[in-house]
């Protein structure tokens, strides 16, 4: 029988492996059942009520139902830039202490967003980030409200080359715009448009219905975007489609997903749904999203669609109301709001509560441990407010969740400890009882009741560090406070690997190392202090053992290479303040530490191999 000890260690190992090597696959829904997810949403858009209208995707993506479709001939130049394409039409400018844009004033759309806090890398010159571009650019992305017909509308509606009038200078959160629009049958549209200083705007539709006549019209929002974007591709990070619909709640679809079920639709509300009201659309990023939020306290049908235009797929999350009906000289109004923007938490939540948007927190991708990632989110939040490096609040974090499970983990070392002192003891009963494993175990296991031994307590400080683990790997990577957060040196995004390499001598040497070839300083330390933790017990008889423990450290600081920088400190740290409490207590339970033994033994063993 193999010695419990290195039993436990083996267990211990694979624990780990299986965090690093298969945690990702673990976030994958089984294919099963996602082909059965969607057979479902595909009949559910198929019961939708068909006296409802639909918003259909035309080629230039979002255009109101009933409007022309508007194509580009062959031969047709379209603007070479986005900036060509934006000095095309109309516009009226936004101005936020955090976005700077434009509205098109031709269909009314919010198609120029920059986020001005954020830049592509850490180079604080580098260029803004690009939110919404206009369909006539190279990477159509925009958001698009207004009204559907049941039915023939006099005079017609407002469609993308509408152009809307407007006496404002400019959309700030101290300045709201009004854009407007007279048919020629008499029906009035008047849009006003208010953003705060984050990522909201609120859409305030109104109709005045001058006709004479009754008109039932539909409100509507959608976000639509041309062309696949590059996506990481992860399974632990959701990009494409999001929203949350009916019962069914959180709703994620990738792009290939919608592209292939043509459409998936839920009815938030309808009569023949009975589901709950509340609820959003949008399509998210890692780390930016724009979500269409209608009233919570009205009905509406939330629908995922693609559609090939110009041998491009155009993308479309698209919210449609309930039908309102408009006597002659009356008014209705319909408000709606826009989420374009970065996904702070902060913010995120906030907009959650005030507005009562159900489940909106989960627009951020908080994955299965949401229970773990939030609040290990919300305490490495309350130490950066304090010091101002994030890498510090992991540093301070992983002490706090150190004494918080140290009587858990004293009590695993202890037994751990008392099992080193009965080893002898161990080792004996193996040769006496020879190949009666039976017996073995028995009487092994009236040694651990005497000595008060539990055999499978050393696997305890691995299995209370994969949760949190799990949690500290979906912060770093999800959340955008992490992005390009710095901690000290050389280390200026934790969210991103550790880019100096051992291999080019840590950038002494002017050779570009690749990527496989990248271990950098923390994944170094990180695999020093694992060595030092395994190198303290004592090394197991058997040498095929021998050799995977030896090993080990050296496989896990080329797999945590490629990591974020930050889960690495968190790692070498928790290893060292493991190593300290480990020593700790075997010397208050009188057992040798095998560090320095072990560590002499392995360059004796190198020294004759070298002779030899």
């Amino acid at each position: 029988m193999r010695d419990e000890d290195s039993r436990n260690l083996i267990l211990a190992i694979v624990l780990s492996v299986i965090v690093f090597v298969g945690w990702t696959y673990f976030y994958a829904a089984p294919q099963a059942q996602r082909e059965a997810d969607l057979a479902a949403q595909q009949q559910a858009a198929q019961a939708v009520d068909p006296a409802r209208p639909n918003l259909p995707l035309p080629s230039d993506g979002g255009v109101a139902p009933g409007a022309p479709t508007q194509t580009v001939a062959p031969g047709t130049n379209l603007p070479a830039t986005r900036e060509a394409a934006i000095a095309a039409a109309p516009r009226i400018p936004i101005s936020t202490p955090s976005k700077e844009g434009s509205i098109n004033l031709r269909g009314a759309r919010i198609d120029d967003l920059i986020l001005k806090d954020y830049q592509e890398t850490t180079d604080p010159d580098s260029d803004p980030i690009v939110l919404l571009s206009p369909s006539n650019s190279a990477n159509p992305y925009y958001a698009e409200f207004g009204w559907v017909g049941g039915g023939e509308v006099p005079g017609g509606l407002p469609d993308s080359q509408t152009v809307w009038q407007t006496n404002d200078e400019a959309l700030t959160p101290a300045t709201p715009v009004t854009l407007t629009f007279v048919n020629e049958a008499g029906l009035t549209f008047e849009r006003t448009i208010t953003v705060d200083e984050d990522a909201l705007f609120t859409v305030e539709d109104r109709v005045l219905n001058e006709t004479g006549a009754p008109v039932t019209l539909y409100p509507y929002g959608l976000v639509s975007r041309h062309g696949v974007p590059n996506v990481m591709g992860y399974f632990v990070l959701h990009e494409g489609f999001i929203g949350v619909l009916g019962e069914e709640g959180l709703q994620e679809w990738g792009y290939d997903d919608v592209a292939e079920a043509e459409r998936l639709s839920a009815n938030v509300t309808g009569e023949s749904w009975a589901a709950e009201t509340g609820g959003w659309v949008g399509i998210t990023d890692k780390y930016w999203a724009t979500a269409i939020v209608p009233d919570q306290d009205t009905a509406f049908t939330g629908r995922f669609t693609s559609e090939a235009s110009g041998g491009s797929p155009v993308f479309q999350a698209d919210a449609l109301g309930a039908a309102r009906t408009l006597a002659a000289g009356e008014e209705l109004v319909s408000t709606k709001r826009l989420f374009a923007g970065a996904k702070e938490v902060d913010v995120v939540d906030g907009y959650a509560e005030a507005f009562d948007i159900r489940q909106f927190d989960l627009l951020i991708d908080w994955g299965w441990f949401y229970f773990i990632t939030k609040p290990m989110f919300y305490a490495l939040d309350f130490f950066f407010t304090m010091f101002g490096n994030f890498g510090v609040a992991i540093l301070i974090v992983t002490v706090i969740l150190k004494l918080f499970f140290l009587p858990l983990a004293n009590k695993s070392y202890a037994s751990m400890a008392k099992m080193k002192a009965v080893q002898p003891e161990m080792m004996a009963i193996r040769d006496r009882y020879g190949d009666d494993r039976m017996k073995q175990q028995q009487e092994l296991m009236e040694l651990y009741k005497r000595e008060k031994i539990n055999p499978v307590a050393g696997c305890w400080p691995v299995l209370i560090q994969i949760p949190v683990f799990f949690a500290l790997y979906k912060v770093l990577f999800v959340t955008i406070e992490m992005r390009h957060a710095p901690f000290f040196g050389w280390i200026q995004d934790l969210a991103a690997p550790d880019p100096t390499s051992i291999f080019n001598l840590f950038g002494l040497i002017p050779w570009e190392t690749p990527a496989l070839l990248t271990v950098g300083i923390w994944p170094i330390l990180m695999g020093v202090t694992m060595f030092v933790q395994m190198k303290m017990n004592p090394e197991p008889p058997d040498p095929v053992q021998k050799a995977v423990f030896t090993w080990m450290p050296v496989i896990f600081t080329f797999m945590l290479a490629s990591f974020p920088a930050g889960l690495v400190i968190y790692w070498a740290w928790n290893n060292l303040l493991s190593v300290l409490q480990q020593g700790f207590i075997m010397r208050r339970h009188g057992v040798k530490i095998e560090l320095w033994d072990n560590i002499k033994k392995m360059l004796g063993a190198g020294r004759a191999a070298a002779k030899g």
